[in-house]
């Protein structure tokens, strides 16, 4: 088949290698690649086991981690690194939060996790305020926007044609099939199938997807840190706060840290994507209780990364109801890249009429606080 695979975040360059390897694809985005709007942008990206009590995600994540091990060996260069992850409450763990139920959860499945009081924390990292916790050795974060770039070189490689600023207007449709494309400028583009996986534009290329998704922008901070800054991966009481970062770069001398929460709405197409005064004070907040050591350290870039959220928070990935040969994948609600070497596959199965229950087209889905056990509410 020739496949059209529309948007070239990490659903899609993943659905374009994955179905390279049997079909002729064609994968195209409206910008540049990586985009610099898309939410696989950015240095690094968790790649976390760590989903309260939800066996799903858990053993989807054990084959992603062994999957992400593959991709440093077929990269030829560590990409992924797997330097562990902390997550810390400020109140002995509970039944029912987040990480005292992932804590019982890997525990069952066999991983050697490691309790962590107090002393623990602050002999292993600069956080301060914390009294419970655990260190999970499997997991750590990925180099998110050298990842794309591999993955394209790959897929170069393989049966794909990749067209950057090739934004599409209109799908094409004929007796309850997608045939092709629109491009803006007029020109059509004829197809087998078509892949939408376009994340907070894909309500302007599905029409009929409008009110399944919401846009939220998240902060995103890098702050400036000395060497003695001692961070792994972390979650800092995460479902309640939001807040989490990643070790300090050598390279560029920064601690990033993020929210992962409520965030506020917006579209991705929206220039005005300015941490806001109100952002970077929580932030500060954030940092005097719980980072000390950044406490006053000078912020050398901030972003808003924009989310393409469902209303349950778990993944779209599925045939449109009447299009059959139309899939549409998005809806990452801010977890997804940890999951990317699986992505193309459930996206692949998706074509072909396999579809995971949570993942299903769910219009009919009334409004949800979301069931991603780490997001602060």
């Amino acid at each position: 088949m020739h496949v059209v695979v529309v948007g070239a975040g990490i659903f899609g360059v993943t659905a374009a290698v994955t179905l390279g390897r049997g079909h002729r694809v064609t994968l195209l985005d409206a910008g540049g690649i990586p985009h610099p709007l898309a939410e696989s942008t950015d240095v690094s990206k968790a790649v976390r086991m760590d989903y309260g009590a939800d066996e799903f995600y858990a053993s989807e994540m054990e084959r992603a981690l062994d999957a992400w091990r593959g991709w440093n060996a077929a990269f030829g260069e560590d990409l992924f690194h797997e330097t562990g992850a902390m997550f810390v409450t400020a109140q002995p763990m509970a039944p029912g939060g987040f990480e005292h139920d992932s804590y019982v959860t890997l525990t069952r499945r066999g991983h050697g996790l490691e309790r962590l009081d107090r002393q623990a924390i602050e002999a292993r990292s600069s956080l301060r305020g914390f009294e419970d916790g655990y260190w999970n050795p499997h997991g750590g974060f990925a180099e998110s926007t050298r990842v794309i770039e591999r993955l394209l070189q790959q897929g170069h490689a393989a049966n794909i044609v990749v067209r950057e600023h090739a934004r599409i207007t209109e799908i094409v449709t004929s007796n309850d099939r997608a045939t092709g494309v629109v491009l803006a400028g007029g020109d059509r583009l004829a197809a087998d199938a078509i892949v939408v996986t376009a994340g907070g534009w894909t309500n302007d290329i599905v029409p009929e997807l409008e009110g399944a998704f919401r846009m939220v922008g998240q902060p995103v901070f890098h702050i400036e840190a000395e060497p003695d800054v001692l961070l792994p991966v972390f979650g800092a009481d995460i479902a309640k706060t939001g807040w989490y970062g990643f070790p300090r770069s050598d390279a560029g001398r920064f601690v990033k840290v993020a929210n992962h929460g409520v965030g506020r709405l917006m579209h991705p197409s929206t220039k005005e994507r300015d941490v806001t005064a109100d952002e970077e004070t929580r932030l500060r907040d954030f940092l005097r209780t719980a980072l000390p050591a950044l406490a006053s350290a000078p912020i050398i870039k901030k972003r808003i990364c924009v989310y393409c959220d469902t209303l349950d928070e778990h993944f779209w990935i599925a045939p449109h109801p009447r299009l059959a040969n139309l899939v549409v994948a998005t809806g990452g609600s801010g977890h997804a890249f940890k999951f990317a070497p699986l992505l193309g596959d459930w996206i692949a199965r998706a074509l072909a009429g396999d579809v995971i229950p949570r993942f299903r087209w769910r219009t009919d889905l009334q409004a949800s606080g979301g069931e991603e056990a780490a997001r602060h509410r």
